[in-house]
C-alpha cells in the first residue's frame, strides 16, 4: 500500500479508536476478552495484512501515546478520594509493594539463570513490572535494551491484567488492600485501570503500588544487581 491517506496523523487516531470501541463493544458480550489485548493484536494484524509501515500508523498513534501521562496521573484520583480510609494502610501497602518488588527481581535474575539468558537480557527485564516509560529509562541506566524493556513492561501489564484477577480469585484473595497492592506492584498501569472497572478503593490503592514501585524500582536493581 502506498496510497498517502494512511500516512496521515488522523488515520492513526482514527483505527486505534475504531479498534478499541469494537474490543469494548466485544468485551461487554464476553467478559473474558481483554479490550487493551484485542486492540494491540488487532493493530499489529492491520499493520501487518496491509503491509502498512509502523512510521506512518505512529505519526497519529503517538499522539495517542502523548495522553498515557496524563492518564496514568489520573488514576492516583480514586486514592486521593479514598486516603483517609487507607491511611492507616500505608504501612502494610509499602512492606507489600517491597516485599513484591524484591520477589519479581530474584524471579528475574532467577528465570534469566535457568534460560541462560544473557546479561544484557537480564537488565532489560528487571524493570518490567513498571509503567512503560519508567522501565524505559532504568533499563537504559542498567545497560539493557530500553526499547526491548517497553515491549517487556507492555507484556507484563497485559498479561497481569488478564491473569491478575482470576489468580487472586483462585487463591481466594478478598481483600482489597491484598488486591490492589498486587495488582499495582505486579501490572502497574494496564492492571490498575483493569481492576478500577470492578472496585475504587482497590484501583486507588493499587495506584499508590504503581507509583511507589516507580520509585523503588531503581533503588532496589542497583544494589542487588551488585550483589548479584
Amino acid at each position: 500500500m502506498n496510497d498517502a491517506w494512511f500516512q496521515q496523523p488522523l488515520f492513526g487516531i482514527a483505527i486505534t479508536v475504531l479498534f478499541y470501541v469494537g474490543a469494548q463493544l466485544l468485551n461487554s458480550r464476553y467478559r473474558w476478552l481483554n479490550p487493551l489485548f484485542l486492540t494491540s493484536g488487532g493493530l499489529i494484524l492491520l499493520l501487518l495484512l496491509c503491509d502498512i509501515p509502523y512510521e506512518a500508523y505512529s505519526a497519529g498513534g503517538d499522539i495517542i501515546t502523548f495522553f498515557l501521562g496524563p492518564a496514568t496521573v489520573a488514576l492516583a484520583v480514586p486514592f486521593y478520594k479514598n486516603f483517609q480510609k487507607l491511611r492507616d494502610q500505608l504501612v502494610p501497602i509499602v512492606i507489600a509493594v517491597s516485599a513484591g518488588l524484591l520477589c519479581g527481581l530474584l524471579a528475574v535474575w532467577g528465570i534469566s539463570g535457568l534460560l541462560h539468558a544473557s546479561e544484557q537480557m537480564m537488565l532489560t527485564m528487571m524493570p518490567k513490572s513498571v509503567t512503560t516509560p519508567i522501565a524505559i529509562e532504568i533499563a537504559d541506566l542498567l545497560g539493557g535494551t530500553p526499547e526491548l524493556a517497553g515491549v517487556f513492561a507492555v507484556l507484563t501489564g497485559l498479561l497481569g491484567s488478564m491473569m491478575g484477577p482470576i489468580l487472586l480469585r483462585l487463591c481466594r484473595f478478598r481483600s482489597d488492600l491484598a488486591i490492589g497492592a498486587a495488582m499495582g506492584t505486579a501490572a502497574h498501569g494496564i492492571g490498575t485501570a483493569r481492576i478500577m472497572r470492578d472496585s475504587e478503593i482497590q484501583g486507588g490503592i493499587s495506584a499508590f503500588a504503581m507509583g511507589l514501585s516507580s520509585i523503588l524500582t531503581p533503588l532496589f536493581c542497583i544494589p542487588l544487581i551488585w550483589w548479584l
